[in-house]
């Protein structure tokens, strides 16, 4: 998968725990555990700020890119 959840990361830094942070953005616990485990299709940018304001970072705090080379259109055969 691409795209890297680090929201645990930022939560340990932040030594907030989940069910803290999903109380403060107003969304389950539930919802926050697939987020965490990057087993969502996508996230609502007023969910993603919240998250960002709550722990005090950056988007790309917690969301990276991994290139995935195995599966690489542009690599030669």
């Amino acid at each position: 998968m691409p795209i890297v959840v680090n929201l645990d990361v930022m939560l340990a830094k932040r030594k907030v725990r989940g069910k803290d942070l999903a109380t403060a953005v107003g969304i389950t616990e539930q919802n926050l555990s697939l987020l965490r485990t990057g087993k969502v299709k996508g996230v609502r940018f007023a969910t993603l700020e919240r998250i960002c304001e709550v722990l005090e970072c950056q988007p790309g705090d917690i969301l990276e890119y991994a290139a995935d080379t195995s599966n690489d259109v542009f690599s030669e055969p």
